[in-house]
């Protein structure tokens, strides 16, 4: 099984790169690539820009690699409620090649933040609107108070509840 992974973030410390590495590595017999959107950075999406310049090749990029997963993990981050600036402009770029940017590909959408909430308003945007994206969410899972409740030392969660909801997660995503 091929797992595309990623957080929807381009933070270097990302809190959100780190729980998809660890729900990543709870993958057995898998192969995970895990992508750094700083590597997809592109102008700000304008239909005046793709008109005079077409779609950027880092856009042709980022939806090939969806399009060769056999499995996706999503972790948001929440910038004021919503998607990060770095992730939504990638979106949109994609969506210009096709609306379907996700591919029916079977998913794992996952978001945490430092407060109570878990940045669930952008978990929830994402589980909504994905099927208008061809996403086949298998399964979603915010991860409150991430600092209370994941060992970045350690790379692991250290709530039992949390850990079992993200084990119960991937099973929904790999069978």
């Amino acid at each position: 099984m091929k797992v595309l992974a990623f957080a929807a973030s381009n933070s270097r410390q990302s809190i959100n790169n780190a729980l998809v590495k660890y729900a990543t590595s709870r993958i057995e017999q898998a192969e995970v690539e895990i992508l750094d959107l700083n590597d997809f950075e592109m102008p700000i999406y304008s239909i005046d820009r793709e008109k005079e310049h077409g779609i950027p090749e880092q856009a042709q990029r980022f939806y090939d690699k969806v399009g060769g997963a056999d499995a996706i993990v999503i972790s948001f981050a929440e910038h004021n409620g919503s998607y990060t600036a770095a992730y939504k402009n990638i979106f949109d770029w994609v969506s210009r090649i096709d609306m379907k940017v996700y591919q029916n590909t079977p998913m794992l959408l996952l978001a945490t933040s430092p407060g109570p909430g878990g940045a669930q308003s952008v978990l929830n945007a994402a589980v909504n609107s994905a099927p208008y994206f061809a996403a086949d969410v298998k399964a979603h899972l915010s991860i409150p108070s991430f600092f209370d409740n994941f060992d970045l030392e350690k790379n692991t969660l250290i709530n039992d509840e949390l850990t079992a909801s993200l084990e119960s997660a991937l099973k929904k995503l790999t069978n």
